[in-house]
């Protein structure tokens, strides 16, 4: 019996790349930055269009930082308390974050109701230059994210929360045209819960990916089921599998366990590489402990030992 073969290297198939990490870290940059300029501007202006949309700048800048984060510390290497590294850590983040941003959708829905109860004046001057010079810098920030590794799923996460802060943008500048054309400021506060649906929806995905990732849920792209009928198909020396446990480090990093009784002529080690070969190549999964048996299963209670690997061959197929 060959008992839990598994990939030694703990690579788990990431690029670390310096110049994406750079890239991210000047979007991060000028995110910030201009968030801190929006604030200003929106308590100066009096425009809670603006405040909203440094809201939403407020879930680029901690979806960038969390980008960087991951680029920065995945290539630190494991110790006797962390078998795993410090990947997990991005995903704990980014559900504390999460939640932080509901606090802050709140906060805006809040102040908005209490505007449109009772309008006030907004400069729509000096709101619809910040708005402009808000889009500019998305536009650059979009343009640094665009040029990296787009196969990476943090690069294009970057880029797709930057891309959706032009919408916040584009609200302001209706907003403050709106109101330099009309004088209807009431318009201010109605975007503005434009901009904190954008916020509440992706803090939302945001507190249930990684709430489910660390329930050690299953991936979502990943099916138990075709995972155990793919190797059944594709392996012949297989004949069953059972014990199958399937989760995730980060949501780019599954990880796979699982038992598979094989026939008793086949050679152990020949099915364990191909098995692992199959789940890298299929199925994207680069981490996976492997216990191969050609008899009962150690681990079933002795009472159900005989005839259960047949049992569970069939349950399998």
């Amino acid at each position: 019996m060959s008992h839990a073969q598994h990939d030694h290297s703990h690579s788990h198939g990431q690029d670390l790349s310096g110049t994406d990490q750079r890239r991210v870290f000047r979007a991060m940059l000028l995110t910030v930055t201009f968030m801190v300029v929006e604030v200003i501007g929106g308590l100066l202006s009096g425009s809670l269009a603006l405040l909203a949309d440094a809201g939403h700048m407020l879930t680029d800048a901690l979806a960038l930082f969390l980008a960087w984060l991951a680029f920065k510390i995945a290539g630190r290497p494991t110790d006797g308390e962390r078998s795993y590294g410090y990947h997990r850590f991005q995903i704990l983040a980014a559900f504390v974050n999460g939640l932080a941003l509901f606090l802050i959708g709140f906060w805006i829905v809040v102040e908005a109701i209490g505007r449109i109860q009772a309008p006030v004046d907004v400069l729509a001057g000096p709101m619809l230059a910040i708005a402009f010079a808000g889009l500019a810098v998305n536009v650059i920030a979009f343009y640094i994210l665009h040029g990296g590794d787009q196969s990476n799923l943090n690069m294009r996460g970057a880029s797709l929360h930057v891309l959706s802060d032009l919408l916040g943008s584009v609200a302001a500048i209706v907003a403050a045209s709106i109101i330099m054309a009309t004088g209807w400021n009431i318009v201010d506060p109605l975007l503005s819960l434009l901009v904190v649906g954008l916020i509440l929806n992706a803090a939302y995905r945001v507190v249930v990916d990684s709430g489910h990732i660390l329930l050690e849920g299953t991936p979502r792209h990943l099916m138990p089921d075709d995972v155990a009928n793919g190797i059944l198909k594709n392996v012949p020396s297989v004949l069953g599998i059972h014990h199958m446990h399937l989760w995730a480090l980060t949501d780019q990093r599954p990880l796979l366990t699982l038992h598979v009784t094989i026939s008793p002529e086949s050679d152990q080690d020949s099915v364990l590489r191909a098995v692992k070969h199959f789940l890298a190549e299929k199925f994207d999964i680069h981490h996976s402990t492997i216990q191969a048996e050609v008899g009962p299963c150690p681990d079933e209670p002795k009472e159900d030992v005989a005839g259960s690997a047949s049992d569970q061959a069939q349950e399998a197929t």
